[in-house]
């Protein structure tokens, strides 16, 4: 196995002869096995790329006959992360009858529906668009890949003839057409006009390759990617410098993301025009040499080649006419500097729409950019959450990888027009957009939680999570923070959060904070206050230290971190929510409480004033009251607990019971009730409300507002 490890430099072989063995005599777990193992390597396919099958007998449970049946990757799935229930199972000769009923390319997307009569699996997940390219050929095991250094030769100018030369044959052709019922027949086609070949390739689309076993098919895969991809390397440079050389230098990372971080909010507000968009950064390597080249203005108005790379790139990007050590401290000039561009990329979208578009064509969607380069800093890239937006990234680098192996052996071609609007404006795309689930009520915010690693604020976090938001979790203790980045990625994801060292009381922790969320998430649209800390003593113990630490925490800390959220939402220009956690104590006198419960009451009106002066931005600022919640809250593991303990003469353990029974309700307060009202506030049902305190506590008539 090392020797097959050893030859491949351009792909990963990751086969595992002993994990194969456990799986032999079952086809569908070893395609299962294949399918993770090609989609484990973002150089053979991205995510949700790409298609794979097997052929294999089975009993017909409705004859007792010994049938053969095709399993293949369902609508929507990814190979990576594929399971049996994501595939779809279908009697193979009853989808090659198929063929007597075509009438020709206008029935194309009726046969989609008649996948359906030939499910032999009833769990079978919906069939996808490229079914029949797999049930034509007669293989065992198929792959369906969109690797870089297949679709370079793909899409150039002379990639038929390089594909001939490079494999002496042993590589059909087929060229661009639409996935569907009609490709399938002219893949078997190929086939036929030429037996004894290894793979097809599909023009500006990607490749097909085969074995009759799993293994087969992994290793040829694996080896006529490889050759592309050497074949490549072998003549970058030869023609001339890649990309046509360098035009402009980058300043150094730092810089880099400095830029960046500034800008991100501003580009944000331009792309949430129709609904809010989650962004993602990326300075990567390959980026930074396209975009940095003499070639990009001819090349990125082309457009990418591959489907599955426009789908979710748009058709091209928009490039930022600004200097990578441009001036960014001046928001308002910057807006009106960028905006025209803007309305330019709109407009070329709705043209390219308009000209387009057929009788029965969906409307229009969101005309704005989703790809957005800024040349000497990066790319920059928007969409509905932050899975979406990355894999967005990805597949741009993937079609930059592409172009530059394309101008390297020939010259680019991208897609036509029509054609890339055949596809994205597909009714079967749009059928399959219509099944996606519908966006939870925070789909498309960015949140940033003060003291999130624990307590209310983790619970915070996690309800926001749950209702499609990002968040930016952080704490001023490095060792909780790391404890709740574990939890959040077990539970979550990658893509659910980030995470942040934040010290309220630090103005450079904060400055930092927010650079981290515009770079990870692009800006941040709700902003909870919700680190803090107790002190209980009678006035006569009060020292000048407890004040200080008190006031810096909860009330300077919320107005610097409020200070903060607010220059980043106006540069978004899309509104925003500051939610302030204060306390029952700022509206109740109680015991041994004098610098908290005074520093508490200041919030609460910081708040009110906040709100007042925040209206015109369409910025909210609400207040949340808790009282006594004890669970997994730092507060309570110091000497706060005793204090409140000795002022109201019980002992700590009974702490939760004695602020239970002297609420209205008789209830126990949990940080996840705190989230629930956190959620009220946000989650657009109470939109046209600003300057409102709602008290959790379980019902305490001395804090009712009045």
């Amino acid at each position: 196995m090392s020797d097959e490890k050893d030859r491949f430099k351009h792909v990963s072989y990751l086969w595992d002869e002993t994990e194969a063995a456990k799986l032999a005599g079952d086809e569908v777990a070893l395609l299962l096995y294949r399918s993770n193992l090609l989609g484990a390597d973002l150089r053979l396919t991205n995510y949700g790329g790409g298609n794979t099958s097997c052929k294999a007998d089975a009993i017909d449970p409705l004859t007792g006959d010994t049938v053969e049946v095709m399993w293949i990757k369902g609508s929507g799935g990814d190979i990576g992360t594929l399971k049996r229930n994501g595939l779809a199972a279908l009697y193979v000769e009853r989808l090659r009858s198929l063929k007597n009923i075509y009438k020709g390319i206008e029935m194309e997307d009726e046969m989609v529906e008649l996948f359906n009569h030939c499910i032999y699996d009833l769990n079978s997940k919906a069939p996808s668009i490229d079914t029949p390219l797999h049930g034509f050929l007669p293989f065992k095991h198929i792959d369906h890949l969109h690797p870089d250094a297949a679709i370079a030769i793909a899409a150039a100018k002379d990639g038929r003839q390089i594909t001939h030369d490079l494999f002496d044959g042993k590589i059909g052709w087929v060229e661009w057409q639409k996935p569907g019922f009609d490709l399938g027949l002219q893949l078997k086609a190929c086939l036929d006009e030429n037996p004894g070949i290894i793979g097809i390739m599909l023009g500006s689309h990607g490749l097909f390759t085969w074995g009759d076993t799993a293994y087969e098919s992994y290793i040829n895969t694996l080896e006529v990617i490889e050759k592309c991809a050497i074949y490549l390397e072998e003549n970058y440079g030869k023609k001339g410098p890649v990309f046509g050389g360098q035009k402009i230098g980058s300043p150094e990372k730092s810089q880099r993301e400095a830029q960046a971080a500034l800008l991100a909010p501003i580009l944000r507000g331009f792309c949430s025009s129709e609904k809010h968009m989650v962004g993602h950064f990326t300075d990567d390597a390959r980026v930074l040499e396209f975009i940095n080249s003499n070639d990009l203005d001819r090349l990125a108005p082309l457009g990418t080649s591959c489907p599955d790379h426009f789908l979710r790139t748009k058709i091209s990007p928009l490039v930022l006419e600004l200097a990578p050590d441009e001036d960014l401290s001046d928001p308002a000039a910057l807006k009106e500097r960028l905006a025209p561009a803007f309305v330019a990329y709109r407009q070329m979208y709705t043209d390219y729409y308009e000209t387009c578009k057929h009788p029965n064509s969906p409307a229009i969607r969101d005309a704005n950019p989703v790809i957005i380069l800024y040349p000497g800093i990066g790319m920059f890239s928007f969409s509905k959450d932050k899975q979406t937006t990355r894999v967005a990234a990805e597949f741009y680098t993937n079609a930059i990888n592409v172009m530059k192996g394309a101008e390297a052996i020939s010259e680019y071609t991208s897609l036509p027009r029509q054609e890339a609007f055949n596809i994205e404006y597909w009714l079967l795309e749009e059928a399959k957009l219509q099944r996606m689930p519908k966006p939870k009520a925070l789909s498309g915010k960015i949140a940033l939680v003060t003291g999130s690693a624990g307590g209310i604020g983790k619970a915070i976090a996690k309800k926001f999570v749950d209702e499609g938001a990002v968040v930016v979790i952080n704490d001023n203790d490095a060792g909780r923070l790391e404890k709740a980045d574990a939890e959040f990625l077990a539970q979550y994801g990658k893509d659910a959060y980030t995470t942040a060292l934040l010290d309220v009381t630090s103005g450079d922790d904060i400055t930092n904070a927010f650079h981290i969320a515009a770079l990870a998430f692009g800006g941040v649209d709700i902003v909870v206050n919700c680190a803090g800390l107790s002190i209980s003593k009678p006035i006569e113990e009060h020292t000048d230290k407890d004040w200080d630490l008190l006031y810096d925490v909860l009330v300077k800390g919320q107005f610097k971190v409020t200070q903060a959220s607010v220059g980043v939402m106006r540069k978004q220009a899309i509104g925003g929510d500051i939610l302030n956690i204060v306390s029952k104590n700022a509206l109740v006198s109680g015991p041994n409480n004098a610098g908290y419960g005074s520093a508490k009451a200041a919030q609460l009106h910081l708040s009110r004033l906040n709100a007042a002066e925040l209206g015109a931005d369409k910025i909210r600022v609400n207040v949340v009251n808790p009282d006594a919640v004890i669970s997994d809250s730092k507060i309570w593991e110091g000497d706060w607990a005793a204090g409140r303990a000795k002022a109201y003469g019980v002992k700590v353990e009974e702490l939760p019971a004695f602020y239970a029974k002297r609420t209205l309700l008789d209830k126990i307060i949990l940080p996840e009730d705190i989230a629930n009202a956190c959620l009220v506030f946000v989650g657009g049902l109470l939109s046209k409300s600003t300057g409102n305190v709602l008290n959790v506590d379980g019902g305490v008539a001395m804090a009712f507002v009045r």
